[in-house]
């Protein structure tokens, strides 16, 4: 049985970039196109659920 591990719904710039292991600008320029950024005052948050929506029309079928 595999256990489900649980997960953010929403993070950070700096966590994000970690979790999908990429550049903090990148992941922040993605999250832009993505139209996951949540604004609290000055406080940023990135939905990874639209997040890995949109990264999912980059998968490449070969």
């Amino acid at each position: 049985m595999v256990k489900k591990v649980d997960r953010k719904k929403f993070v950070r710039y700096k966590e994000g970039a970690e979790i999908y292991s990429m550049g903090l600008t990148k992941f922040q320029e993605l999250a832009k196109q993505a139209n996951a950024i949540y604004k609290v005052d000055k406080l940023v948050l990135v939905n990874c659920d639209i997040f890995e929506q949109y990264l999912e029309s980059f998968r490449v079928s070969e």
